[in-house]
């Protein structure tokens, strides 16, 4: 069985990657998935997914910056694996090459966020090394175009 991490470059590619995401983002809409991934692309996102057996089975959308706090940066947008595929090692191989993709773009940490509702999200990140560094507060303002 071959697994393999690629970012997505391809429409198809992109379109590819929607089914597993949706299943973090129940709000997005398969039609508008390419075009949001493309809008974003602008600003630095990019969509990475491991493949098996020729599909997607994890994803991750990512964006490196930096800032005052942080320094240099990667920030995991969405990190998700098909619950058909969940425990497998396809997460920590996934987050294992996020690391490896930050260091080679220079940044200095690696930073997501987990709703407060995603208690296994919470285990597995902590398992992984990572460690509960803040509190993100939100107010939402507006729903957008996405959001239907």
């Amino acid at each position: 069985m071959t697994m393999e991490i690629r970012i997505a470059s391809t429409d198809e590619e992109i379109a590819a990657c929607f089914p597993v995401m949706q299943t973090l983002r129940p709000h997005l809409v398969e039609s508008g998935f390419v075009p949001l991934v493309r809008r974003l692309e602008a600003g630095g996102y990019r969509l990475a997914y491991l493949q098996e057996s020729g599909r997607p089975v994890a994803v991750a959308g990512l964006r490196t910056g930096e800032n005052i706090p942080w320094g240099r940066f990667m920030y995991v947008d969405d990190l998700v694996t098909d619950p058909a595929h969940r425990s497998r090692g396809h997460g920590a191989r996934m987050l294992a090459w996020l690391r490896e993709y930050a260091r080679a773009a220079g940044c200095e940490q690696l930073r997501l966020d987990s709703g407060v509702q995603r208690k296994d999200a919470h285990r597995f990140y902590e398992r992984e090394g990572m460690t509960l560094a803040s509190y993100h507060f939100c107010e939402i303002l507006a729903s957008g175009p996405d959001r239907q």
